[in-house]
């Protein structure tokens, strides 16, 4: 999008907004949620094709855990 084509566009948000009427935020809502932080990997598109679910990801690395860890 060229730089005039933003200026073009419609603003449809208020000059100012009655604060009384928006709903409050509850504080600390997601507190414990972000303390304990977030476990991500990225698969590789393949991988993903064949264990579409977060399930079958764990299920498949937890036999692979099982079968290789030394008993």
């Amino acid at each position: 999008m060229k730089k005039d084509e933003l200026h073009e566009q419609d603003d449809d948000l208020r000059p100012e907004y009655d604060a009384s009427v928006l709903k409050r935020g509850v504080r600390g809502k997601y507190f414990e949620r972000f303390r304990q932080g977030t476990n991500l990997a990225l698969l590789a598109p393949d991988v993903r094709k064949a264990f579409p679910t977060d399930e079958e990801v764990n299920e498949a690395l937890r036999t692979l855990m099982r079968n290789v860890r030394p008993h």
